[in-house]
């Protein structure tokens, strides 16, 4: 399913990073609508705060499992093959989630959505890697990203309540079917014949290791309070209007981080653009225990938005930069996936409905390992890449 060469978008292009960052969000872009979607269970089919966390975490969960399968094929598949299966079959779970109203069963079933969805994300990170810049690329999936998530948590949380809860899982079929369409406008992406390799011929596994740590880290840390941020607003004694108003503000300012990524690059290395967006976002998680007024709720997404945007998208390149195939990028996506999984369920376990300010405090540890973990890869890269 492609086109002849002359329609389709240059390979390190603008147009081919936007048509390859709608590849991978169709695969995690209930992620982007978390808030939305967790929130939608509890008020549209009555799920408690904890029922809700553990769909959603379901979900990433299984898109975690599909990531670390995409490790072990991203060098032997065809990638647009894959694509197009994986869209096909998001669009059927999706409508078909439409149906179901009990928990068990919507585990079961958006774990599948997320293994192929993660499979999915999977490969598209493998295809990142073999673009000229991959920092950028991911920094122009989390402009689209926040970009449409924006979108999603302003509108869907109000549609939910007119339309019910099947309009959540609409909108991520929908997502699926224009990446379809995009599909044929991508150039092929053959695998490259080497990787990146330390001087004595072998991957650097150890730096390596670390930094998927701090993805994981990272997004752990983020997904426990983000999933839980509508409640916490609640708390505040906020309407769902200022709420979810917020939010989708919160999240088109959030992209100005990943646009910031798109244009910066790498020019000034990585290890000082990780550690200051590691500070910001541990900066805006704090605004969230200082004082319960809209202004500060406000602040405090703002600050976390942009944080999360740009310092994900360095720690993502940073990871693919170890290997050029795609295998470090594909697991990347999986260490990703298992943070943004393990987020709800944490924040789930530990909330009990009431308690967001031990949340929050959750969060911040989770940022400053995050912060410690990445510091050292990162710093050997910009040395290597120096040197």
């Amino acid at each position: 399913m492609s086109l002849p060469s002359r329609y389709r978008a240059a390979p390190d292009g603008l147009v081919a990073a936007v048509l390859l960052s709608f590849l991978a969000t169709a695969g995690l872009f209930y992620v982007n609508i978390m808030p939305a979607l967790v929130d939608g269970l509890k008020t549209g089919l009555g799920f408690s705060a904890r029922e809700a966390g553990f769909v959603a975490s379901a979900n990433v969960y299984g898109a975690a499992l599909g990531a670390f399968s995409a490790v072990f094929t991203v060098k032997r598949l065809s990638w647009r093959k894959v694509a197009l299966a994986a869209l096909i079959g998001l669009i059927a779970i999706d409508l078909v989630s439409t149906q179901l109203k009990t928990v068990q069963v919507l585990i079961a079933v958006r774990f599948l959505h997320g293994v192929v969805g993660g499979f999915l994300v999977g490969t598209s990170y493998g295809v990142f890697a073999r673009t000229k810049a991959p920092d950028r690329v991911f920094g122009m999936l989390l402009v689209v990203q926040f970009g449409l998530g924006g979108l999603g948590v302003l509108l869907l949380p109000r549609l939910a309540p007119i339309y019910g809860t099947p309009v959540l899982f609409i909108a991520l079929a929908a997502f699926s079917i224009v990446t379809l369409i995009m599909l044929p406008f991508l150039d092929d992406y053959p695998r490259p014949a080497a990787s990146l390799e330390s001087a004595h011929g072998r991957v650097l596994w150890v730096p390596l290791a670390t930094a998927l740590a701090a993805v994981f880290l990272f997004q752990c840390a983020n997904m426990a309070l983000a999933s839980y941020v509508i409640g916490l607003g609640r708390t505040f004694r906020l309407e769902i209007s200022s709420i979810t108003g917020a939010l989708g503000v919160a999240n088109w300012l959030g992209a100005l981080g990943s646009v910031a990524v798109v244009v910066i690059g790498v020019r000034f290395g990585r290890a000082g653009s990780i550690m200051a967006g590691m500070a910001l976002a541990l900066a805006g998680t704090v605004v969230f225990l200082m004082q319960s007024t809209p202004w500060a709720y406000a602040a405090a997404n703002v600050l976390t938005s942009v944080a999360w945007s740009f310092t994900i998208a360095y720690l993502l390149g940073l990871c693919a930069a170890f290997d050029t195939t795609g295998r470090s990028a594909a697991l990347a996506g999986f260490c990703s996936k298992m943070g943004l999984a393990s987020g709800p369920a944490f924040g789930g376990l530990l909330l009990e409905e009431t308690h967001y300010p031990r949340l929050v405090v959750l969060s911040c540890v989770g940022l400053a390992l995050a912060a410690a973990a990445a510091v050292w890869p990162a710093v050997k890269l910009d040395r290597t890449a120096l040197g």
